[in-house]
Protein backbone atom coordinates (compact mmCIF):
# COMPACT_ATOMS: atom_id res chain seq x y z
CA UNK A 1 0.00 0.00 0.00
CA UNK A 2 1.35 3.41 -0.93
CA UNK A 3 1.27 6.13 1.75
CA UNK A 4 1.64 9.75 0.78
CA UNK A 5 4.78 11.27 2.21
CA UNK A 6 3.04 14.35 3.68
CA UNK A 7 0.69 12.10 5.68
CA UNK A 8 3.65 10.04 6.95
CA UNK A 9 5.47 13.22 7.94
CA UNK A 10 2.43 14.57 9.80
CA UNK A 11 1.92 11.26 11.61
CA UNK A 12 5.58 11.20 12.64
CA UNK A 13 5.36 14.76 13.96
CA UNK A 14 2.23 13.94 15.97
CA UNK A 15 3.90 10.92 17.58
CA UNK A 16 7.02 12.97 18.32
CA UNK A 17 4.89 15.71 19.88
CA UNK A 18 3.19 13.18 22.16
CA UNK A 19 6.53 11.69 23.24
CA UNK A 20 8.16 15.07 23.89
CA UNK A 21 5.03 16.39 25.57
CA UNK A 22 4.86 13.36 27.87
CA UNK A 23 8.53 13.75 28.80
CA UNK A 24 8.09 17.47 29.56
CA UNK A 25 4.98 16.74 31.64
CA UNK A 26 6.77 14.05 33.69
CA UNK A 27 9.79 16.27 34.29
CA UNK A 28 7.68 19.29 35.23
CA UNK A 29 5.54 17.25 37.61
CA UNK A 30 8.71 16.00 39.32
CA UNK A 31 10.00 19.52 39.76
CA UNK A 32 6.70 21.17 40.66
CA UNK A 33 6.77 20.03 44.28
CA UNK A 34 6.99 22.56 47.05
CA UNK A 35 10.29 21.21 48.32
CA UNK A 36 8.68 18.73 50.69
CA UNK A 37 10.38 15.40 51.22
CA UNK A 38 8.24 12.43 50.30
CA UNK A 39 9.66 10.07 52.93
CA UNK A 40 12.10 10.14 55.79
CA UNK A 41 13.89 7.15 57.28
CA UNK A 42 13.75 8.06 60.96
CA UNK A 43 15.48 5.01 62.36
CA UNK A 44 17.54 2.49 60.37
CA UNK A 45 16.17 -0.20 62.70
CA UNK A 46 12.77 0.37 61.10
CA UNK A 47 14.03 -1.19 57.86
CA UNK A 48 12.86 -4.78 57.51
CA UNK A 49 14.51 -7.22 55.15
CA UNK A 50 11.42 -9.41 54.99
CA UNK A 51 7.75 -8.46 54.75
CA UNK A 52 5.74 -8.69 57.95
CA UNK A 53 2.30 -7.79 56.60
CA UNK A 54 1.08 -11.27 55.80
CA UNK A 55 3.62 -11.81 53.03
CA UNK A 56 6.31 -13.29 55.27
CA UNK A 57 7.39 -16.92 55.37
CA UNK A 58 5.14 -19.21 57.35
CA UNK A 59 6.37 -20.10 60.82
CA UNK A 60 7.09 -23.81 60.54
CA UNK A 61 9.16 -24.23 63.69
CA UNK A 62 7.77 -27.29 65.49
CA UNK A 63 6.29 -28.74 62.30
CA UNK A 64 7.43 -31.97 60.64
CA UNK A 65 9.76 -31.62 57.69
CA UNK A 66 7.37 -31.65 54.68
CA UNK A 67 7.10 -34.51 52.24
CA UNK A 68 8.77 -33.50 48.98
CA UNK A 69 10.53 -35.08 46.05
CA UNK A 70 13.79 -33.51 44.88
CA UNK A 71 16.10 -34.23 41.98
CA UNK A 72 19.83 -34.79 42.40
CA UNK A 73 22.46 -33.68 39.89
CA UNK A 74 21.78 -36.74 37.71
CA UNK A 75 18.01 -36.31 37.70
CA UNK A 76 17.38 -39.08 40.23
CA UNK A 77 14.51 -38.59 42.65
CA UNK A 78 15.37 -38.02 46.31
CA UNK A 79 12.55 -37.95 48.85
CA UNK A 80 12.62 -35.71 51.89
CA UNK A 81 11.97 -38.81 54.00
CA UNK A 82 15.20 -40.41 52.74
CA UNK A 83 17.18 -37.44 54.07
CA UNK A 84 16.01 -37.98 57.64
CA UNK A 85 17.77 -40.04 60.28
CA UNK A 86 20.23 -37.46 61.53
CA UNK A 87 20.15 -33.72 62.15
CA UNK A 88 19.89 -31.59 59.00
CA UNK A 89 20.59 -28.02 57.98
CA UNK A 90 18.46 -27.41 54.89
CA UNK A 91 19.17 -24.15 53.08
CA UNK A 92 16.72 -22.96 50.40
CA UNK A 93 18.46 -20.59 48.01
CA UNK A 94 18.97 -19.55 44.38
CA UNK A 95 21.76 -17.71 42.58
CA UNK A 96 20.00 -14.42 41.80
CA UNK A 97 19.10 -13.95 45.48
CA UNK A 98 21.77 -11.58 46.85
CA UNK A 99 21.43 -12.61 50.53
CA UNK A 100 21.63 -16.26 49.42
CA UNK A 101 24.88 -15.63 47.59
CA UNK A 102 26.30 -13.70 50.53
CA UNK A 103 25.70 -16.49 53.05
CA UNK A 104 26.82 -19.49 50.95
CA UNK A 105 30.54 -19.17 51.88
CA UNK A 106 29.54 -19.27 55.56
CA UNK A 107 27.54 -22.44 54.97
CA UNK A 108 30.51 -23.98 53.16
CA UNK A 109 32.85 -23.08 56.04
CA UNK A 110 30.60 -24.40 58.80
CA UNK A 111 29.80 -27.59 56.87
CA UNK A 112 33.53 -28.28 56.54
CA UNK A 113 33.90 -28.08 60.35
CA UNK A 114 30.86 -30.14 61.39
CA UNK A 115 30.67 -33.92 61.20
CA UNK A 116 27.44 -34.79 62.98
CA UNK A 117 25.05 -32.53 61.05
CA UNK A 118 24.26 -32.95 57.35
CA UNK A 119 24.01 -29.82 55.21
CA UNK A 120 21.76 -29.82 52.14
CA UNK A 121 21.16 -27.02 49.66
CA UNK A 122 17.76 -26.90 47.97
CA UNK A 123 17.30 -24.77 44.87
CA UNK A 124 13.98 -24.04 43.15
CA UNK A 125 15.16 -21.72 40.36
CA UNK A 126 18.53 -22.54 38.80
CA UNK A 127 19.48 -25.28 36.38
CA UNK A 128 21.66 -28.05 37.80
CA UNK A 129 24.70 -26.63 36.01
CA UNK A 130 24.15 -23.07 37.26
CA UNK A 131 23.34 -24.27 40.77
CA UNK A 132 26.49 -26.37 41.05
CA UNK A 133 28.76 -23.76 39.44
CA UNK A 134 27.44 -20.91 41.58
CA UNK A 135 27.62 -22.86 44.85
CA UNK A 136 30.98 -24.42 43.93
CA UNK A 137 32.46 -20.96 43.32
CA UNK A 138 31.56 -20.18 46.94
CA UNK A 139 33.17 -23.33 48.35
CA UNK A 140 30.04 -25.44 48.78
CA UNK A 141 30.73 -29.19 48.76
CA UNK A 142 27.60 -30.49 50.46
CA UNK A 143 24.70 -32.09 48.58
CA UNK A 144 22.65 -29.83 46.31
CA UNK A 145 19.13 -30.80 45.27
CA UNK A 146 16.57 -29.26 42.91
CA UNK A 147 13.05 -28.60 44.19
CA UNK A 148 11.71 -28.69 40.63
CA UNK A 149 8.05 -28.41 41.54
CA UNK A 150 8.62 -26.21 44.63
CA UNK A 151 7.21 -28.97 46.84
CA UNK A 152 9.39 -28.03 49.80
CA UNK A 153 9.03 -24.29 49.19
CA UNK A 154 5.24 -24.63 49.07
CA UNK A 155 5.23 -27.03 52.00
CA UNK A 156 6.83 -24.45 54.27
CA UNK A 157 5.07 -21.40 52.80
CA UNK A 158 8.29 -19.89 51.48
CA UNK A 159 8.10 -16.29 50.26
CA UNK A 160 11.39 -14.63 51.17
CA UNK A 161 14.75 -16.30 50.55
CA UNK A 162 17.10 -17.59 51.80
CA UNK A 163 15.43 -19.83 54.33
CA UNK A 164 17.29 -22.28 56.51
CA UNK A 165 15.55 -25.11 58.34
CA UNK A 166 17.19 -26.92 61.25
CA UNK A 167 15.68 -30.40 61.35
CA UNK A 168 16.27 -32.97 64.08
CA UNK A 169 16.73 -36.69 63.57
CA UNK A 170 13.02 -37.24 64.25
CA UNK A 171 12.15 -35.08 61.25
CA UNK A 172 10.90 -32.08 63.21
CA UNK A 173 11.83 -28.52 62.25
CA UNK A 174 13.33 -27.18 65.47
CA UNK A 175 14.30 -23.77 64.07
CA UNK A 176 14.07 -21.67 60.92
CA UNK A 177 15.89 -18.52 59.91
CA UNK A 178 16.39 -16.00 57.16
CA UNK A 179 19.91 -14.87 56.16
CA UNK A 180 22.73 -15.88 58.49
CA UNK A 181 26.34 -14.88 58.89
CA UNK A 182 28.94 -17.47 59.87
CA UNK A 183 28.75 -16.78 63.60
CA UNK A 184 24.97 -17.00 63.63
CA UNK A 185 25.05 -20.22 61.65
CA UNK A 186 27.59 -21.79 64.01
CA UNK A 187 25.38 -20.83 66.95
CA UNK A 188 22.27 -22.35 65.33
CA UNK A 189 24.14 -25.56 64.50
CA UNK A 190 25.36 -25.78 68.11
CA UNK A 191 21.75 -25.39 69.28
CA UNK A 192 20.68 -28.18 66.94
CA UNK A 193 23.48 -30.42 68.27
CA UNK A 194 22.44 -29.64 71.87
CA UNK A 195 18.82 -30.44 71.01
CA UNK A 196 19.90 -33.77 69.55
CA UNK A 197 21.96 -34.61 72.61
CA UNK A 198 18.99 -33.93 74.89
CA UNK A 199 16.49 -36.12 73.03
Amino acid sequence: MKVARPRLLVASLVVAAFVIGGFVWVMSSRDSGDGEIDAVLRDPQDVQAFPTDGLANDDVQGDPFPAAVFLDRDGNEVTSESLLGGPLVVNLWFSSCAPCAKELPAFAAVDADVDDVQFIGVNTIDSVEDMERFAGDRGVEYELLRDNYAELADGIGAVAFPITLFVDSQGMIVDQTGPLDEGELRSKVAELEAHEAST
